[in-house]
């Protein structure tokens, strides 16, 4: 009925061009009432479906990217699990050895301070027998001297 109404404002006015500027906006909106859900479900799929394939596009090289790191952190991963046992393992035994060598430093230090205290201990008892020699051999030459003199007066008279 809405298309017969305009058709005949069409035939009743057909060289008014305003009259049918405005006959063509009201046909358009008539046309886009009854079309437009559909029009509109159909562009909104259509945009979604530009976007998801733009979105694609783009996100190409970084998941190719992606796909490359993680090749390359497995690689990773692997060569560390191959490696870091036994270098753990050589660093656990370089530590042993550490502790033993400075177990071994430490006794070596305290034999040498037990050396170093005998050899003052020596020092001190050569410096006392020394005191002693000197002091006998003042009495030794006090006593020969004494009796060559006797024995000088013992010829004398």
């Amino acid at each position: 009925m809405a298309s017969g109404l305009l058709g005949y404002w069409a035939v009743q006015y057909p060289s008014n061009p305003i009259i049918n500027y405005q006959l063509s906006i009201i046909n358009y909106q008539l046309i886009l009432t009854l079309i437009d859900p559909l029009l509109l479900l159909g562009c909104s799929i259509l945009l979604v479906a530009v976007s998801l394939t733009a979105l694609l596009v783009a996100a190409f090289p970084a998941i190719q990217d992606l796909s490359r790191a993680a090749r390359s952190a497995e690689k990773l991963f692997d060569r560390l699990d191959r490696e870091l046992p036994p270098t753990l393992e050589a660093i656990r035994l370089a530590g042993l050895e550490l502790s033993d060598l400075t177990d071994e430093m430490s006794q070596g230090v305290q034999s040498a301070s037990a050396v170093v205290q005998q050899v003052d201990l020596s020092l001190t008892q050569v410096k006392k027998q020394a005191g002693s020699a000197q002091v006998n051999t003042r009495s030794i030459w006090v006593g020969v001297r004494a009796a060559w003199q006797t024995w000088r007066r013992g010829e004398i008279n």
